[in-house]
């Protein structure tokens, strides 16, 4: 493998860790989008060095998170594996999987805190209203994801492009903080 994705791979992994995903499940993400032609568990097993069962267990997670798909090899029996390349839809994806792990029980959780805490005299108006700022800032977010979801990827990346752009009108670019206007 050359040195440029060997190093992809293992940064891939390493990154992977930060985000709570396994190093393995990472690593063979990366090179599965990082190859151009569809491998088998053997193949993905030899290239990253790591047991053949622990490939088994990370190709279906990753298959649960839709971001990579077993496809079909003329003259071979076995499962190949390819990874959707478009980072786009690889991005939206991982959203979709962490909102619904993460934020919507988040959500959940912080509506029967307020509500439990509306009705036990205990707790005092300091933790309601942070209960409440937090539920409000969850709430921003995903609805916030939500919009986001409706605008075509190309707007979506002129937006983000724009950046910089937007910053600097608001008057907030190359300012260091603390210092007067």
């Amino acid at each position: 493998m050359p040195a440029a994705i060997r190093r992809f791979v293992l940064q891939w992994g390493d990154m992977g860790t930060q985000w709570g995903v396994n190093r393995s499940v990472a690593q063979i993400h990366a090179l599965l989008y990082i190859t151009e032609k569809p491998l088998n568990a053997e193949q993905i097993a030899d290239t990253l060095g790591i047991a053949r069962s622990n490939v088994s267990t990370s190709i279906k997670e990753l298959q649960t998170w839709r971001i990579i798909h077993r496809v079909p090899v003329p003259g071979d029996r076995r499962d190949h594996f390819t990874a959707e390349t478009d980072i786009w839809e690889v991005a939206m994806r991982i959203a979709a999987g962490r909102k619904q792990r993460e934020i919507d029980p988040a959500l959940a959780t912080l509506e029967i805190c307020l509500s439990e805490a509306a009705a036990d005299p205990r707790v005092s108006e300091v933790q309601r209203d942070r209960l409440r700022a937090m539920h409000d800032f969850t709430g921003t977010m995903d609805r916030w994801y939500g919009q986001m979801l409706k605008v075509p990827t190309a707007t979506l990346m002129r937006i983000i492009k724009m950046g910089d752009r937007v910053v600097g009108l608001l008057g907030f670019g190359g300012k260091s903080k603390g210092k007067a206007a």
